[in-house]
């Protein structure tokens, strides 16, 4: 006699004797199987029976789950009485003894429907490690169509003539209720087969709440009368009473959880000298997506829940794609965050740095960061990244040949940065277009006109075209214009005035001179270059009279303001003007305008 730790409706004890011993589970069972047969029950009678049946096989169920390990581990498969029953049928069967052969014929019969029954019982019970419930349900279709097959063998002969005799003898008497136990745990049986298909789901979830030694929890929530009615309709929506408690736990776990994340990440940000004073920014671009981060993570939880703590292929690809999708929006704004932090400490300093390149580095540290969650995203939607990649190489020709435009502008940009033809703010002129440089961008770059309209100049177009840069000097802005004074003014006037427009300009303040100091820049550069010239230095002055025009007298002058800024050029120039003005005037000189003069000739 084995002895069972529990009464699953599948598990038995047997004795050697005429009779097989069943469980108090099994027996009872057959007894109530014996009254749903019998012909004087109401309908009433039997609703009752059938509830009362299937709360039983629900406390099996649950007494069952909560032992799984020790139900496989000490399971009986009965070998040793079917190898005696098979012995005394040879023997009754020598004797002549026909209704002992039958009598144990059948107790064979059960002790082998019985056999059946426990093996299919345990690869269930190790079925239940699948990853996922319809791997345990085709799992669970195999062992009962294997079981059903074997029990179609047991089950081929029928018995019912013999329940028709008069009992003549006790050996008769023992087969007759042999063949009705019989008949009963057949029934049983087939009644074992649809009370797994109909737990299927709450054996899955059993199991898995195992897997967090939740099981004893589980179980006796599933025990309450009043679980048992609201599960009855939740199980039909996929839910039940302990899902429910899950879940809402998992909701106030991730609560709290989000407030630590929260409080964590701030403290970590607060200890990194860098950007301690820029933490509350940080905290505040990032808390959005990071709620939305964990939304996304309780909601995949409350799914795996309800899903019987199992995944689903489909379900977890879409959330690893809504995973990375967020991690890279994260990320994106983190960088940009950071970015525009140090753009303003750059602004506000000292440093010499290129706001073109800080753009252009941005831009392409964001498509880095986007091309490589796109890969990710691709990778998680099926997709074979690397016939992917390979195929670019096969296809790379037709795609440059179709982008061409596209790599010229690339590389323009590359020839703008690393040349420094030019850089934000710039005054430019190209191609008939001017204005100054708003970005310059990974494709194009952006003008503003004087005009207040904003060109888009493809950066291809820079690196073949003639490009004035206005602002590529340091140190003088150029004044050129020509006097011209009439003709009747006196040789030694134009002298004096020419030689005090000189001395003027030369001691004017916002002139630049020969005299004018200027520091040049600290440059390591090996190159044999004027540095005047590469730095944009001019400090020519020329004072001079210059041509007899057609109505005038020309005096030219040729010089530069010492600063390059259009408005203060504008006020140098306009003092300059005026000045000359009065020197013209200090020499009795007039200004000239075109004219012509008509002599009548006198004729004889």
């Amino acid at each position: 006699m084995y002895k069972f730790l529990a009464i699953f409706f599948l598990f038995f004890t047997i004795t050697l004797s005429a009779d097989v011993k069943l469980t108090p589970f099994i027996e009872t069972q057959i007894k109530l199987v014996y009254k749903i047969n019998d012909a004087n029950v109401t309908q009433e009678e039997i609703a009752n029976l059938l509830g009362k049946q299937n709360k039983l096989y629900e406390k099996a169920l649950n007494y069952m789950m909560s032992n799984k390990e020790e139900f496989i581990q000490n399971l009986d498969l009965y070998d040793n009485d079917i190898f005696a029953t098979k012995k005394i049928i040879a023997i009754n069967k020598r004797a002549g003894n026909d209704y002992a052969r039958l009598r144990d014929e059948v107790k064979l019969k059960m002790l082998l429907l019985l056999k059946n029954q426990n093996l299919m019982i345990k690869n269930i019970l190790l079925s239940l490690e699948s990853e996922d419930i319809d791997t345990y349900k085709e799992k669970l279709n195999k062992n009962i169509l294997e079981y059903r097959k074997k029990v179609d063998e047991i089950y081929s002969e029928d018995y019912h003539s013999y329940l028709e005799l008069p009992a003549q003898s006790s050996i008769l008497t023992e087969a007759q209720n042999n063949i009705k136990e019989y008949y009963a745990l057949y029934e049983v049986s087939n009644d074992i087969v649809s009370y797994l298909y109909k737990f299927d789901k709450k054996m899955f979830s059993l199991n898995r709440y195992s897997k967090y030694h939740l099981i004893s929890l589980a179980v006796l929530v599933n025990e309450n009368p009043v679980v048992q009615k609201v599960d009855a309709v939740l199980y039909d929506y996929g839910l039940s009473v302990m899902k429910l408690i899950f879940i809402f736990f998992l909701i106030l776990s991730v609560y709290f959880f989000r407030k630590i994340v929260y409080v964590s990440l701030q403290n970590y940000i607060l200890q990194i000298d860098s950007l301690k004073k820029y933490s509350h920014q940080i905290l505040d671009v990032q808390k959005y997506p990071l709620e939305l981060l964990i939304l996304i993570i309780n909601l995949n939880m409350i799914l795996y829940v309800y899903n019987s703590f199992s995944t689903d292929e489909t379900v977890s690809n879409i959330f690893n794609i809504l995973y990375v999708i967020c991690i890279t929006f994260i990320v994106y704004r983190l960088i940009n965050t950071i970015a525009k932090i140090k753009l303003c400490d750059v602004q506000n300093s000292d440093a010499k740095m290129k706001n073109d390149l800080i753009n252009v580095g941005i831009k392409i540290l964001n498509f880095i960061i986007v091309v490589i969650g796109l890969l990710v995203v691709l990778f998680f939607a099926g997709v074979n990244l690397t016939a992917v990649l390979s195929g670019l190489g096969i296809g790379g020709f037709a795609v440059a040949f179709a982008a061409k435009d596209t790599i010229s502008n690339f590389f323009g940009t590359v020839s703008i940065l690393v040349s420094d033809v030019f850089s934000q703010g710039d005054w430019v002129e190209v191609n008939g277009k001017e204005g100054v440089v708003v970005e310059i961008g990974l494709r194009v770059t952006t003008l503003r006109t004087f005009d207040n309209a904003l060109i888009a100049i493809p950066n291809g177009t820079f690196a073949n075209a003639d490009v004035k840069n206005w602002n590529k000097r340091t140190l003088g802005r150029r004044i050129k214009m020509t006097i011209g004074v009439k003709y009747s003014s006196k040789s030694k006037d134009l002298k004096n005035a020419v030689n005090d427009i000189r001395e003027m300009l030369e001691n004017h303040s916002g002139i630049a001179t020969i005299n004018t100091i200027h520091e040049h820049y600290p440059s390591d550069m090996a190159k044999l270059v004027s540095r005047d010239d590469l730095e944009g230095v001019k400090k020519t002055l020329l004072v001079n009279l210059d041509e007899f025009g057609p109505s005038s007298i020309n005096i030219m002058i040729y010089c530069f303001s010492k600063s390059v800024v259009w408005n203060e050029w504008l006020d140098t120039k306009e003092d300059v003007m005026h000045k000359i003005m009065e020197i013209l005037e200090k020499n009795s000189l007039e200004f000239a305008f075109p004219s012509l003069s008509i002599y009548t000739e006198k004729m004889d």
